[in-house]
């Protein structure tokens, strides 16, 4: 049996995938709140504040998904997935989402945790020590 959350999980990933405004207006709801990390100095707030920057900031990079539902407490959804993005520098993500559904199945708020692989993230530090440092201005 699709759990409510799983609904939403394929909803999200449709809207991802077209980056159409009604698949995204699909997936939250009018008063929601997109956080990209829980201590988000900025969410989009409000369903056409997140609508624009989806279509602002489309996904170009070819990838993929896949996702666990690891409990629902309530009206809270939690979502352990992995973003595979093959052609770029940190090609995996790990996410962590908290997500507050409505009755009708919809976001009205969402956090997002992401995190790539250590090995990914000690590999752009090498690179950028072997760089050297910036020279000052002159």
């Amino acid at each position: 049996m699709t759990t409510a959350a799983e609904n939403w999980v394929d909803s999200y990933v449709r809207a991802w995938t077209s980056n159409a405004p009604d698949d995204i207006r699909a997936v939250f709801t009018e008063d929601a709140v997109y956080k990209g990390r829980p201590d988000d100095p900025e969410p989009f707030v409000g369903l056409e504040a997140i609508v624009a920057d989806w279509v602002e900031n489309p996904e170009t990079s070819p990838w993929s998904f896949e996702y666990e539902v690891l409990g629902v407490d309530g009206d809270l959804a939690f979502i352990q997935g992995r973003t595979d993005y093959p052609e770029d520098e940190s090609p995996v993500y790990f996410n962590l989402w908290v997500v507050r559904l409505a009755a009708d199945g919809r976001a009205s708020e969402f956090t997002e945790w992401f995190m790539e692989p250590r090995k990914a993230r000690d590999e752009r530090w090498r690179r950028s020590l072997l760089k050297g440092p910036t020279p000052p201005d002159r």
